[in-house]
């Protein structure tokens, strides 16, 4: 295992080096007065619907007679980005006054498109020499814009770019719509529209090192941080609240549990056992269903893994605002890669408790999380072809996908597979495991397993619930989130309180001579994900204005997606410490 942890490890590092030579500031370009600079439009859409994008010339823009679109990579178009050329001359240092792109003549129904479009708050992206830009379509008069009576509806009809350079390099680029440039949508006709644009440059100070700066400073505000600060500092507490009552509930239970059941050897035959010193024969009995157990495992750990390497990434700078697809790719080629880590430990933990079956343990771990998260993505997939929106994969991509699975992920799980089987060694039990099951009694409903994931949901997803509000805006709106030792600081923590509340629980479960704890500690552990996606629901009605069953779809599909990855990787944590704690316990007494 030694060699594979490092060829592992070599081959991350290799990715980690790839990743960040493709996502490097691509756009350090320096540029001579009149020069070309590269200047794209990406999409459009509803500004509320993060999903629900469109092809930039899908609207009745001037468009030009050939389409030049721009070779994008994997992440890009993962990312929902259609790039194609923009209808502007804007070269380097060269001011523009308004200057016609096009006339033409608006049909009725180019004029209910645009119409549609106003009224639903749409905007267009751009990306001048990688810079983003924003701007929206237009404007209405009514405050009601789902009534269209007495509804006046405006499109801006002219463009004024505000670029800022600094030497031979461009470091901003602003859009200006003049309100009284428009033309009124209002009722349907024709309308003859001259679309026109013009550009300022102006000299900046700004260095170009820093010209990012303004999208991360977003998120670093004064009263930003705070916010963030007091969600760490919320979430530390919890952990030592809980650290100390764990501690101090735990070491006066188990000592005295310990004095209790290591008497003087005359007086053992006369002491009766109780509690969980009684079920020291059946507490590691073997899992029902140890073959999904154990792949839930390996998924788990794999998941674990990705999250790490992610994070890696995201502290050393990869993921810079608007470094367009950086995250997807990461998240393909390291998810690819780690597969192996899967079928390892699924694998070794699978021999571990007697299993027999090698390629039954592979297939399941290797579509535990890809397989819903397949059949997710046909679903969405086919409702973004309907929409006929950019979220909709092209067949390449699709294709591409699959070469990645077959050629790299499958191979690298079996290979993992074979590893872990060939490494397996016996279950390291302190106790022997009795011939026959002991019959658990009966139990009150709030020591339930759903009583109890309950309970163990609660407390992890509290120290992290003010922190998710920021992810969700950032993924699922228009904030930009950079704060990544903060989140790390609070992944660290999440862990932490799942693996204490899952010994706690443990422990309690236990204690009522109740042996069956490995499912129990997995659930409790990995409830915290059904708790972040009951958040999805608060979100979606409370705190956003998504709307239409595309960009429902799209939220509650993958974030079922996302909540399921969290269930198995906090499941895993979960199992991992309980297994340890119980080991310990029992290690500490005489089983005979």
């Amino acid at each position: 295992m030694g060699k594979s942890t490092a060829c592992l490890f070599g081959a991350i590092v290799i990715l980690w080096c790839c990743i960040s030579h493709v996502t490097s500031d691509a756009s350090d370009h320096r540029y001579n007065k009149g020069d070309s600079v590269p200047f794209y439009a990406n999409k459009v859409g509803p500004f509320h619907n993060p999903s629900e994008t469109y092809r930039y010339f899908d609207l009745p823009f001037c468009s030009p007679d050939k389409v030049k679109e721009k070779k994008e990579d994997l992440g890009e178009v993962l990312n929902g980005d259609r790039l194609v050329v923009a209808p502007y001359e804007l070269d380097f240092q060269i001011d523009r006054e308004p200057q016609s792109i096009c006339k033409k003549t608006l049909t009725v129904n180019e004029v209910a498109k645009f119409r549609h479009a106003v009224l639903k708050d749409y905007f267009y992206q751009m990306y001048y020499d990688d810079l983003p830009i924003w701007g929206f379509l237009g404007k209405f008069d009514s405050e009601d814009k789902d009534d269209p009576t007495g509804v006046r509806v405006h499109l801006f009809k002219h463009v004024h770019f505000e670029i800022l350079y600094n030497k031979d390099r461009i470091i901003d680029v602003f859009i200006r719509n003049d309100p009284r440039a428009v033309v009124d949508l209002t009722q349907n006709r024709e309308v003859n529209v001259d679309f026109t644009y013009s550009a300022k440059w102006i000299e900046t100070d700004t260095p170009f090192e820093k010209r990012l700066e303004k999208y991360s400073q977003t998120s670093s505000l004064s009263h930003n941080l705070e916010i963030h600060w007091f969600s760490v500092i919320n979430s530390c507490v919890t952990v030592l609240l809980l650290t100390g009552f764990l501690a101090i509930i735990l070491m006066r239970v188990l000592k005295n549990d310990f004095v209790k059941f290591t008497p003087d050897e005359e007086a053992v035959d006369d002491q009766e056992e109780s509690g969980w010193k009684y079920i020291h024969g059946d507490v590691f009995r073997y899992p029902r269903f140890k073959s999904w157990f154990a792949a839930a495992l390996g998924t788990g750990t794999q998941l674990f893994t990705l999250a790490i390497f992610i994070f890696m990434l995201a502290l050393v700078g990869v993921f810079y605002p608007y470094n367009r697809g950086s995250l997807f790719t990461a998240l393909v080629i390291i998810y690819a890669l780690t597969s192996g880590i899967a079928g390892y430990y699924a694998a070794s933990f699978y021999y571990m408790v007697e299993g027999k079956n090698w390629v039954k343990i592979l297939v399941l771990t290797g579509s535990l999380f890809s397989g819903p998260l397949f059949f997710t993505f046909c679903f969405l997939n086919t409702v973004a072809l309907a929409y006929n929106t950019t979220a909709a994969l092209p067949f390449g991509t699709i294709v591409v996908i699959f070469l990645i699975w077959t050629l790299v992920t499958s191979p690298l799980l079996v290979l993992g597979g074979i590893a872990g089987k060939n490494s397996q060694t016996g279950f390291q039990a302190p106790c022997r495991t009795n011939k026959y099951p002991r019959e658990i009694p009966q139990l009150p409903w709030y020591r339930t397993t759903l009583s109890q994931m309950a309970m163990a949901g609660f407390l992890p997803f509290s120290a992290i619930y003010i922190e998710l509000y920021y992810i969700f805006a950032s993924v699922w709106g228009h904030q930009i989130y950079t704060i990544y030792s903060i989140l790390f600081i609070v992944f660290i923590i999440l862990l932490i309180v799942t693996a204490f509340v899952t010994v706690a629980l443990t422990y309690f479960q236990l204690a009522t001579e109740d042996h069956e704890w490995w499912w129990r500690s997995f659930l409790c552990g990995g409830s915290t994900g059904l708790f972040i996606y009951g958040y999805c629901l608060y979100y979606y009605f409370a705190r956003s204005d998504m709307s239409g069953f595309m960009q429902t779809s799209f939220f509650f599909g993958y974030m079922a997606c996302i909540c399921y990855g969290f269930f198995l990787m906090l499941g895993t944590v979960g199992f991992r410490a309980a297994l340890i704690f119980v080991r310990h316990i029992y290690h500490s007494i005489k089983c005979e």
